[in-house]
């Protein structure tokens, strides 16, 4: 797991845990991960303590890295990746009460140190009696507050530090002066990261085991490889939108698994049919044909196999709340499946 810059922010722990970590600042631990596809409730308490938890809402294909339900999520292809932290809206009423609480559990914990108690009550002050008055309640119709919050799945991530502005108030109609602060777009990147994709194992002909030498037919079903959508959405402090991420597959990448082999194309990569299928099925009669997608082993697998890699790319593009759209990187997904290759039997007479 990659280290965890220094950042300046409280990391708070639930009172059951009995401690509050601190770092130099006095800003609680805004965006500490929430749980349950982000839709956790927040609390000044719970598993992550004293932590403003995401609101956004994912649906559709939504995956997890669990390693066993035949689906995972789409890989970028090149060194981008989704955001690991942003900004949301809150309404100043859930956030009067979300201090309030945290302050409460923080300054009641049995064996609380006094240095936690005493920066979350000036962290408290700063906005109920310091700088802004009573948490603006006044004029919460006229605005929100917008704190950090990060991705879940990611928040030891280097990355995910960069959100460390302290919660700040915007009037209605004004844009955040802050990067990262969520949009349709924000979104659409977020639900990249929660494609999950189908299990790309082609199916090959023949089909239990191959020859040397002899062309060897793949292809994949449209019906199993077709487009797949996850949206992404937040209902919060007056602020609603949302952002449709879909990925189409484009193309079927073949490793052999060993360089004693060769490829149909030579490149070893298929391209995505007219009708959505890649590849094509093999039928009797032809035996004789160079198959548009598949392999030609040029030795035996022995006693073991070979490790036949099958990576899809997928375009990915998206749709969002006011008409907005665009494309996002390519994305990829793959798997190996075990290629037994035998010698040609032949009789001598």
């Amino acid at each position: 797991m990659r280290s965890v810059k220094s950042r300046r922010r409280l990391l708070a722990t639930s009172a059951a845990a009995g401690i509050i970590a601190l770092t130099p600042s006095t800003a609680l631990a805004w965006g500490t991960p929430g749980e349950s596809n982000g839709q956790k409730t927040e609390t000044g308490g719970g598993g992550h303590g004293g932590s403003i938890t995401s609101r956004v809402t994912y649906r559709g294909a939504v995956g997890g890295n669990d390693g066993g339900g035949g689906t995972d999520r789409v890989q970028p292809v090149g060194d981008w990746s989704p955001p690991a932290c942003w900004y949301e809206p809150r309404s100043a009423q859930e956030f009067s009460k979300y201090v309030e609480d945290t302050y409460n559990e923080t300054v009641n914990a049995p064996g609380q140190h006094g240095y936690a108690k005493t920066s979350v009550g000036q962290f408290r002050d700063r906005y109920k009696d310091g700088k802004y008055q009573n948490y603006n309640l006044d004029e919460a119709d006229k605005g929100n507050w917008w704190v950090a919050v990060q991705d879940e799945d990611r928040w030891m991530e280097p990355e995910a530090q960069l959100c460390d502005k302290e919660p700040f108030w915007v009037e209605n109609g004004e844009a955040p002066d802050v990067e990262n602060a969520v949009t349709p777009k924000i979104l659409a990147e977020l639900a990249y990261n929660r494609v999950s994709l189908p299990t790309t194992e082609v199916t090959l002909a023949p089909p239990a085991a191959t020859k040397v030498n002899l062309p060897t037919w793949a292809w994949l079903d449209r019906a199993t490889f077709k487009e797949v959508s996850v949206t992404a959405e937040l209902n919060v402090g007056g602020l609603h939108i949302a952002a449709t991420t879909t990925a189409k597959p484009k193309s079927l990448k073949l490793e052999p698994g060993t360089d004693d082999a060769e490829t149909y194309p030579a490149s070893g990569e298929c391209v995505i049919n007219t009708d959505d299928s890649i590849g094509e099925p093999y039928a009797k009669g032809k035996a004789d044909q160079t198959p548009p997608c598949g392999i030609k082993y040029l030795r035996a697998s022995g006693d073991g196999t070979f490790n036949l890699q099958a990576t899809i790319t997928w375009d990915i593009a998206w749709t969002g709340t006011g008409g907005t759209s665009g494309d996002l990187p390519d994305g990829t997904f793959g798997n190996d499946q075990a290629v037994t290759v035998q010698e040609i039997q032949s009789i001598n007479r």
